[in-house]
């Protein structure tokens, strides 16, 4: 997966975190969005399930700055998470550096995380998100289910997409 996507004059690429280098520059955005910007302890935003995790990674085209990350967590790791599903993904860990948002970039990284999920056998993806952040996931086709919870001192709900095979998994207006 190493797709181009950008608009304007911003291009950047995503792709699977390979490398140390790729998974240090993941970690880098989390810190700066989540830990810096967020107020997230350190301690709790990096956790066991990182070594396990498919991590995606936006890069700008022109330098290689990272601009954004995701995670995708699967197997007893997603099951824990979303009630026990075993077939079903969790993605977490969503963050995009504040010069790249509302860019796409954090759509074309939860459309990666998908992708990864497909390429496992996945049904569907699961998520925790903020309450902010709940339009930007509906737009994309998931759906929010249960009461709002706290999780590092935010409120969040908790999402799913079911996953079809093709792209976008065929909601209306995915792409």
């Amino acid at each position: 997966m190493n797709a181009p996507a950008g608009a304007g004059r911003q291009r950047y690429e995503i792709r699977v975190a390979e490398d140390p280098a790729d998974r240090e520059a993941c970690f880098t955005v989390r810190k700066e969005v989540f830990v810096l910007e967020q107020g997230v302890p350190e301690d709790i935003e990096y956790d066991a399930h990182d070594a396990g995790a498919v991590h995606v990674l936006a890069l700008r085209r022109e330098d290689g700055l990272p601009l954004g990350t995701g995670r995708l967590l699967y197997g007893p790791a997603a099951a824990a998470r979303n009630g026990g599903e075993p077939s079903v993904g969790s993605l977490g860990r969503l963050a995009v550096v504040e010069e790249a948002r509302g860019l796409g970039v954090g759509a074309a990284l939860v459309r990666a995380i998908e992708e990864a999920a497909r390429e496992r056998g996945l049904t569907g993806v699961d998520l925790h998100a903020q309450t902010h952040a709940l339009g930007f996931y509906a737009r994309l086709g998931y759906e929010a289910y249960g009461p709002e919870f706290p999780d590092a001192g935010m409120p969040h709900r908790a999402m799913r997409r079911p996953l079809r095979d093709g792209r976008g998994g065929g909601a209306a207006g995915d792409g």
